[in-house]
């Protein structure tokens, strides 16, 4: 977009400008409206129009030329690059290297990806005007910074990858158990980024770690159909009837993973974090009952992965495996080590709860069940916390 603007006008200071005054009024007007149905094309017309706003304020001369030069250029189109759709170009070009990594990815899900600040804080486990100041600082550096919002080329591709990647990851996870609203789910939002998933592997056929995600998203929403009971409540990955799964979506999830297994195995990278996430998911589903779930297995995995990302929701989720293998009281231990880092976050909450329940201590078992239903915004996921609490003995 900047190489075109620049071409038509002449001045490539000119066009930076444009740019990101461009993508500042995306910030501005696309969470409160609406994403429009072509982004690429809503930016290159309103950075067009703030170049010309730029040039009748800088001289009043040349106003009337310039406007004629947009009005009858002939110029072809400045290339798309690499990457064809406008949505995950736009993601692509967002998650510049200039910006820190988190700060890249909230800017980029508060632009494109339409979640709000709340829905975005509560992703990376930091209050709302947190996240705002975080947001609001990228988009000072951008100004400031004058970072150029450019097509990305072959070479931008890699270096933007993991940026990429955790925003379509993010955005899943938000469409597949919603964080507020009365919606439950937001198959808007999961369908979207699957569809994401999808031209990234087209786009990166032998990236493990492309593949991994797709087949994570693909596995994880498989199960879809059986997450919300007809009365509205969450339905937890034990009590789901497994006949109600997408088979169609687990036979695709599945053979990605055996197909990164089989490369990983020929000499090829060792495995990244959503390739064992979904090695995990895949665990889940190929047990025929909650029953039959190798949990150590999953435990080993989750093992793997906390040396990759030792984040503390991947130990909760490891210590929730650990407890399936060795008893609540050693899953208990290794989830309240995690207080400090998660006290303000619902699901560390809810698994204690099912832990001391497990341990027959109700009376803290409902304490931790009432704590995790004030932090929940999910009304499905509270009503089955609520069912859980008030059927405690005593």
């Amino acid at each position: 977009m900047v190489a075109g603007l620049a071409r038509r006008f002449g001045d490539l200071d000119v066009a930076e400008e444009a740019a990101a005054e461009a993508f500042v009024a995306a910030a501005q007007r696309w969470p409160r409206e609406g994403v429009p149905p072509n982004p690429g094309g809503w930016l290159a017309t309103t950075a067009t129009r703030k170049a010309i706003d730029y040039l009748r304020r800088e001289s009043q001369r040349d106003a009337k030329h310039q406007a004629a030069r947009i009005v009858y250029d002939d110029t072809p189109p400045a290339p798309t690059g690499p990457v064809a759709d406008d949505r995950l170009r736009l993601i692509f070009t967002c998650c510049h290297p200039a910006l820190a990594s988190e700060a890249r990815v909230a800017l980029t899900l508060r632009l494109l990806g339409g979640l709000t600040v709340a829905e975005i804080a509560r992703a990376f486990l930091v209050p709302e005007t947190t996240m705002a100041r975080r947001i609001t600082r990228a988009k000072a550096k951008i100004r400031a910074a004058r970072i150029p919002y450019r097509v990305p080329s072959a070479d931008d591709l890699r270096e933007r990858l993991a940026g990429v990647l955790a925003v379509v990851y993010l955005i899943f996870n938000e469409g597949y158990l919603a964080g507020e609203g009365d919606d439950p789910l937001r198959v808007d939002l999961t369908e979207e980024a699957i569809r994401l998933g999808r031209l990234l592997r087209t786009l990166l056929p032998g990236n493990g770690e492309v593949v991994g995600l797709l087949a994570l998203m693909l596995l994880t929403d498989a199960r879809r159909p059986a997450r919300v009971s007809r009365t509205g409540e969450l339905v937890t990955l034990d009590e789901q009837d497994r006949g109600a799964w997408d088979r169609t979506l687990i036979t695709e999830g599945t053979a990605l993973v055996r197909e990164r297994i089989e490369a990983v195995a020929a000499g090829g990278d060792p495995p990244g974090r959503y390739q064992l996430q979904a090695a995990i998911n895949m665990v889940h589903t190929d047990a025929p009952s909650a029953r039959d779930t190798d949990w150590s297995t999953i435990a080993a995995l989750y093992g793997r992965l906390v040396l990759l990302d030792p984040s503390p929701i991947v130990r909760l989720n490891r210590a929730v495996a650990v407890a399936e293998v060795d008893g609540p009281e050693v899953g208990l231990a290794e989830t309240d080590r995690l207080a400090e880092a998660l006290d303000g976050y619902h699901a560390f909450h809810a698994a204690r709860a099912d832990l001391l329940r497990r341990l027959g201590r109700s009376g803290e078992s409902r304490a931790a069940y009432d704590r995790a239903i004030g932090l929940a915004g999910n009304p499905a996921e509270r009503a089955y916390l609520t069912r859980r609490r008030d059927q405690l003995a005593g």
